[in-house]
């Protein structure tokens, strides 16, 4: 994208605002795209979404619609921020705009829960074949609150394809956001979509009180159960322990603004869910990914004790404390039993 390109960001929530901030501070115009009429007067008139991002000031460059041929116009990057669960809904509706050519991103974190799939396979499915390298997948630790107030934030960018990896990095390197390449997408929507659920995992702790050596064993357990699934699907390990995998595991389940931990700690203090996520406000990815991953797991036939615990006191209606009981008395066995590489198909 030239100094001066037309950007494209398609979700008007926390993550796709901070984001089109980013890219509007850089550039003459953006464009977010949403489904909600208010929060796009609110940007265009005072330079702020209230109800996403409240008190992060808006550059002017950055234009908000609810018409998706008006935000496609001409852009020169396109960005997709929805929630995963609409992910393949937006894909359907901006696919006939997309402008030939345009570096297609997504900041989106999930696995849909009817096909199992990560969002790059919903993207490959929806958008015109021409499309698929062009695509670039941008994980890692980031709040969006804290990236909009240009606290310094390290990401990575995964593609298929080099030049596009290479171009997206530079188009969203700042002094205050650091970009990081990857060729691993597999094990990078891993990392970013599992997080969610094992951060419900760890605010279920925080909020019976358990502790820090509890909390320490649950992240890296987590993340031994989401290598396993990268593996089987033909991921890379090494890119687990990079800001994709622990990075943003380790800020979703210590981070106070985690809305998935947020979850958590209130099902720890005994909340039922309907209660808790009525009292959120905002999409928790987490509750529906522990379903998606739930069934993947089952599916690949990957061993991730985690997940079924999480998925358990989901939607089983079992208790935490059983469920810690019953992570803690599981067979013993070695740290490390990563199967060979399985290639998906």
């Amino acid at each position: 994208m030239s100094k001066g390109g037309r950007a494209c960001v398609l979700g008007s929530g926390a993550w796709g605002t901070a984001l089109a901030k980013v890219l509007a501070e850089k550039n003459e115009e953006v464009w977010i795209w949403g489904r909600n009429a208010e929060v796009a007067t609110q940007i265009n008139e005072h330079r702020e979404n209230k109800r996403y991002l409240a008190g992060a000031i808006l550059p002017a460059s950055l234009r908000a619609t609810t018409d998706m041929t008006e935000a496609l116009r001409g852009a020169e990057l396109v960005l997709f921020v929805p929630p995963s669960h609409a992910m393949r809904e937006v894909c359907k509706l901006a696919a006939p705009f997309i402008p030939e050519g345009a570096p297609i991103v997504s900041a989106t974190k999930g696995i849909e829960n009817e096909t199992l799939m990560f969002m790059d396979q919903v993207m490959e499915d929806e958008l015109p074949k021409h499309a698929r390298q062009r695509m670039a997948f941008l994980s890692g630790p980031s709040f969006a609150k804290e990236l909009s107030a240009h606290l310094p934030t390290a990401v990575v960018i995964a593609a298929h394809d080099a030049k596009i990896c290479d171009h997206v990095m530079r188009a969203f390197h700042t002094p205050y956001l650091r970009t990081y390449a990857s060729e691993d997408v597999i094990g990078v929507e891993c990392g970013g979509a599992m997080k969610n659920v094992i951060a419900i995992a760890a605010g279920v702790l925080d909020g019976m009180g358990l502790g820090y050596n509890t909390r320490a064993a649950l992240i890296t357990r987590g993340l031994a159960e989401t290598a396993r699934l990268s593996i089987a699907r033909g991921g890379t390990p090494l890119t687990l322990a990079g800001l994709a995998g622990m990075g943003d595991l380790v800020l979703t389940c210590t981070g106070e603004l985690s809305r998935n931990r947020t979850v958590g700690v209130e099902l720890g203090r005994g909340k039922k869910l309907p209660e808790v996520l009525a009292s959120l406000g905002h999409v928790a990815e987490g509750v529906k990914t522990a379903k998606s991953a739930y069934d993947l797991s089952k599916k690949l036939a990957v061993d991730m004790p985690i997940t079924s615990e999480v998925h358990a006191v989901l939607y089983e209606d079992k208790s935490t404390q059983q469920a810690v009981i019953d992570l803690m008395a599981r067979e013993l066995g070695p740290e490390f039993d990563l199967p060979k590489t399985r290639m998906h198909h």
